[in-house]
């Protein structure tokens, strides 16, 4: 009896230490496998009614739909200096927009953002960097479609 006791530890203790040999090194690629990027998102406002939504928002944007509210956005990135410069050229225009955090779990996505932040930080044109972020919602649409669908 105390052979048979002896040797279940020991092949549970084998057991466990394969284990971890084995997929121990593999932990880092599952977890990046399944890790989710936070974005920040320029919302322009949340609406109810989809009559409402038509009459008031800017002229290129993303419009999401959850909960039966509308949520409208005109902006997304992964750097803080990038959302407040986007948030004051809109200021500028006389449109008030607010800021939400994101999860999106897409590389592609990230990868394509992070190019995007880039030249945004390097041009000060309004226009310019407008049109950047157009292909960007465009981006995130088409992702988020493509997700949807798989």
């Amino acid at each position: 009896m105390k052979k048979i006791i002896i040797s279940s530890i020991f092949f549970i203790g084998l057991g466990f230490f394969s284990g971890e040999l084995i997929f121990g090194s593999k932990k880092d690629i599952f977890k990046n496998f399944n890790s989710k990027d936070t974005y920040y998102f320029l919302e322009e406002g949340v609406y109810i009614d989809k009559k409402d939504l038509n009459k008031n928002y800017v002229s290129k944007r993303l419009v999401e739909k959850d909960n039966k509210k509308y949520y409208v956005y005109v902006g997304i990135t992964k750097d803080k200096e990038v959302i407040e410069k986007l948030k004051d050229i809109y200021n500028s225009r006389g449109i008030s927009l607010s800021i939400k955090e994101k999860e999106v779990n897409s590389k592609e996505f990230f990868e394509n953002v992070s190019q995007f932040d880039f030249l945004i930080k390097e041009t000060t044109e309004e226009d310019e960097i407008l049109t950047i972020e157009e292909v960007i919602l465009s981006n995130y649409e088409e992702i988020t479609k493509k997700t949807i669908k798989n």
